[in-house]
């Protein structure tokens, strides 16, 4: 019997129906030598710093740096999982072949090795790596079922990360606890959070210092056409009216007309950080909505696997294309000019050597039925952008015009589009359009030589701060490490060293908005005070640093395809943990409190009161972790706090409970103590006596009364 392991039960339940697996069992399917069960993400967590030692229960910086001998692995703290775990393990004490049928990717591989682990598996095991969930995708995977040792750097690299996070992110959050936080604030530093708020709080401090100028420019309209004078622009009114006299005296002359075609490539196919980047510019989605969108078309057939960096195809996919684009019938009146011809094999598209585990997203051809308003837009954007990267290139007039008045010189600069090419897959957006309007700029020709009379004018100005980070550009930023970079084959080549990975990126944003170290007002994003304070306390460049940051994640990457041994990146990380730690132990930097922000018109009589009240401390439960899986921060619902993996662990508080309102003191008091303080009038039922006594949470993480 071959026991395939997928990640969840509805690719268990695809891949059972491919390969004739058809009788349903207690956990997992089985038929035509085949038995399919799955788990359900994580089964396996890195052990915790009191499962090595009851000492590092405790959170005391005399017992900081923790650096275990060898890390190990444990189940997750979850009924369900456990059950589950039980089904995978017996069948895999009584198989002779396992096939690894996890997610295709990093975080996939990691899950399940760490599952193989677990178990004890010792027989051979295969791997399933496909880029989609069709039938034909799975048929063609088992055709070509792989040897596990090929994928061993994969793992060893999601080992690294996993080890990594762990020191780093252990260490540094108790030690910066310990050492500035009051009361029960738990500082929480990351390997790539941090970074990511420090990018922020950057921009922050340069908004928060821009101090606005004005300026003044010399503008003149000749032939219906404005011009700008190329000098710098001047700081008084005065010098510009001065300007604006000598203007006066003289003709406009056209000294140079230049008037160049050039084309303007497609737009490139989406790796998931574009999309993201795109569906926030274009719908305002979040990265983490996006990404919740995609996976759930990716499960559904209609895509491609999205948790990708790239933005080319494999040169096999070549001759996939054109099948794909018949069945794309919705789009067919973009699709028939590209179907006429050959599809062209563009280097810009297909190219093996930007692909290692997959290729850029793109549809499957399977049509969508039943989909969610959002998840219709994200397919749309994947549609449009796949035919659009098939098309001819967008041709273009570009008009360059200098002038002169007097001694002046003026420059002016239009283009026309003469062959839409791509731009014709977006002739209905209605964006698009704006976008293409705002960028045209027709001129009329003019003749070196020529002069006439003119309209000169003074534009008056003022600087503006730097612009505040969007969900798109800071995800951006993450990519290339806090560079500014508007060229796609640059931002290709920095991709290495990005912060983070593709699909790490929004939960890094979602943790940050959490922990409330930042805040969205319409589509920016601001730092809060604890943020500024937290980089501020910071003095270690090292925790900080967006390019150090993405230098790790190189390493990582090196691991990933077999240039560098995980054992020296984590010799590396254990050597910073250490000297971080004596660093911070030394520092003398103020303490950190999170308080509630003073309403204005309150301010004046707090001034007045004899006997200022200590802050009260604010109890914010969504930066607690669930108690149950250990796994995700707590979320707020309508009547309940909950785990945000609430499907699959369970683990809920409501807000009311017997009849009492519980306040974020009780919830805050069950999470952390497993108990609350006495409540008074809890009605019981079928007691019609109300009661005073504590709540208790059991071993089971339900609710009970105590005494």
């Amino acid at each position: 019997m071959k026991v395939c392991i997928a990640e969840k039960p509805s690719v268990a339940k695809d891949i059972a129906n491919v390969i004739g697996a058809n009788q349903r069992k207690d956990g997992y399917y089985e038929g035509n030598g085949y038995q399919v069960t799955w788990t359900f993400g994580h089964f396996c967590t890195l052990k915790e710093p009191h499962d090595y030692t009851e000492r590092w229960k405790s959170w005391r910086l005399e017992d900081l740096p923790m650096i275990p001998s060898s890390f190990g692995i444990k189940l997750i703290d979850n009924p369900g999982a456990v059950r589950q775990f039980g089904v995978i393990e017996h069948l895999i004490q009584a198989c002779e072949e396992v096939i690894n049928c996890g997610d295709a990717g990093q975080e996939g591989e990691l899950i399940q090795r760490w599952v193989l682990l677990k178990a004890k598996c010792a027989v051979p095991v295969k791997r399933l790596w496909i880029s989609s969930l069709t039938e034909q995708a799975i048929r063609e995977g088992f055709e070509k079922l792989k040897d596990s040792e090929q994928y061993n750097n994969l793992y060893a690299a999601g080992s690294a990360r996993a080890i990594g996070d762990w020191l780093l992110g252990m260490n540094a959050t108790r030690l910066f606890t310990k050492k500035f936080g009051q009361g029960k604030v738990v500082l929480s530093i990351g390997r790539v959070q941090t970074p990511t708020l420090a990018l922020i709080v950057q921009r922050q401090k340069e908004i928060d210092a821009f101090v606005s100028e004005e300026y003044w420019e010399l503008k003149t309209i000749y032939r219906e056409t404005e011009f700008t004078a190329t000098i710098d622009r001047m700081r008084s009114a005065e010098k510009a009216n001065k300007g604006l006299a000598y203007l006066l005296q003289h003709d406009f002359e056209i000294t140079s007309f230049e008037k160049k075609e050039a084309k303007e490539g497609n737009p490139r196919l989406f790796d998931l950080t574009s999309l993201q980047v795109e569906a926030n510019k274009k719908y305002g989605y979040s990265a983490e909505d996006t990404l919740k969108h995609i996976q759930n078309l990716y499960e559904k057939k209609f895509v491609t696997y999205p948790r990708v960096d790239t933005t080319y195809l494999s040169e096999d996919l070549h001759p996939k294309i054109e099948g794909i684009m018949r069945e794309l019938t919705y789009y067919a009146q973009y699709t028939a000019s590209i179907l006429e011809k050959p599809i062209p094999k563009s280097k810009t598209v297909f190219d093996d050597k930007k692909v290692t585990d997959h290729h850029a997203i793109i549809p499957t051809g399977v049509l969508p039925n039943h989909i969610s308003q959002d998840e219709k837009r994200i397919y749309d954007l994947i549609v449009r952008r796949f035919i659009a990267a098939f098309y001819p290139e967008c041709k273009v007039s570009n008009t360059t015009v200098l002038g002169k008045v007097g001694q002046v010189e003026f420059k002016a600069t239009g283009k026309q589009i003469l062959e839409p090419g791509w731009r014709a897959v977006y002739a209905n957006d209605a964006s698009a359009k704006k976008e293409a309007a705002d960028e045209e700029k027709v001129m009329p020709n003019f003749e070196v030589g020529e002069t006439g009379p003119h309209e000169p004018r003074v534009h008056q100005g003022k600087t503006t701060p730097p612009k505040a980070y969007t969900e798109a550009t800071l995800l951006r930023a993450m990519e290339t490490a806090g560079r500014q970079v508007e060229d796609e084959e640059m931002r290709e080549l920095l991709k290495d060293n990005g912060i983070g990975r593709p699909s790490t990126r929004a939960n890094i944003i979602e943790t940050l908005f959490k922990r409330r170290y930042i805040e969205k007002k319409k589509k920016n994003i601001f730092a809060t005070q604890t943020g500024m304070d937290l980089i501020d306390t910071i003095q270690n460049e090292l925790l900080k640093s967006a390019e150090l940051t993405g230098n790790w994640e190189r390493k990582l990457r090196l691991i990933e395809k077999g240039e560098y041994e995980m054992e020296t990146f984590k010799q590396e990380l254990i050597q910073m943990v250490v000297d971080l730690t004596q660093e911070v132990k030394s520092n003398r930097t103020r303490a950190i409190t999170i308080a509630e922000e003073v309403p204005v018109e309150k301010e004046e009589k707090l001034k007045k009161e004899a006997k200022p009240k200590e802050p009260k401390e604010e109890i914010s439960i969504e930066t607690l972790t669930c108690p149950k899986c250990k796994q995700h921060l707590l979320k707020k619902g309508k009547t309940a706090y909950g785990c945000a993996n609430f499907q699959v662990c369970g683990f809920k508080i409501p807000f009311e409970f017997l009849g009492k309102k519980l306040t974020d003191k009780n919830v805050f008091d069950l999470l952390s103590k497993g108990k609350t303080t006495k409540i008074k009038g809890l009605q019981i039922p079928g007691n019609p006596e109300t009661i005073d006594a504590k709540l208790i949470m059991n071993g089971e993480f339900n609710f009970e009364v105590g005494s």
